[in-house]
């Protein structure tokens, strides 16, 4: 429908350097204070119960199906672009997760199936060798 509203939320998880975000839609706007009461909610409802890898996506998974958002996953994309400065690194990725359509030589971290977790270890200075 040309001219519909069309409203953004975001949730994130994490702290530090380990995070994880995503976006849901929903056709009427809710307040930002009533949004922050049913994640609440809904939170407490999943907490220990969820079986999605993160517990943004399980609160994300309730809102759909209990308030109308709709949770934008990666699941619904109809089409992706790697963008690079680079002419030859910029091709519509295959979302099916077949080889990517650029050129030769794309980063295969582009078709990787996997999530990386960064970790910085300070090891206990009483154990080092003077």
């Amino acid at each position: 429908m040309p001219g519909a509203n069309v409203y953004f939320y975001e949730l994130h998880e994490g702290d530090g350097d380990i995070f994880a975000d995503l976006l849901l839609a929903r056709e009427e706007e809710m307040e930002p204070e009533e949004f922050f009461e049913t994640v609440k909610n809904v939170r407490e409802r999943v907490l220990d119960s969820h079986e999605h890898d993160t517990l943004i996506e399980a609160i994300a998974d309730e809102l759909e199906r209990d308030y109308e958002f709709i949770f934008i996953s990666d699941d619904r994309l109809t089409a992706a672009v790697n963008v690079s400065r680079d002419p030859d690194e910029t091709f519509l990725t295959d979302l099916d997760g077949d080889e990517s359509q650029g050129t030769e030589g794309a980063d295969d971290e582009l078709d990787a199936d996997y999530k990386s977790i960064l970790a910085d270890f300070r090891g206990d200075a009483s154990r080092r060798p003077n």
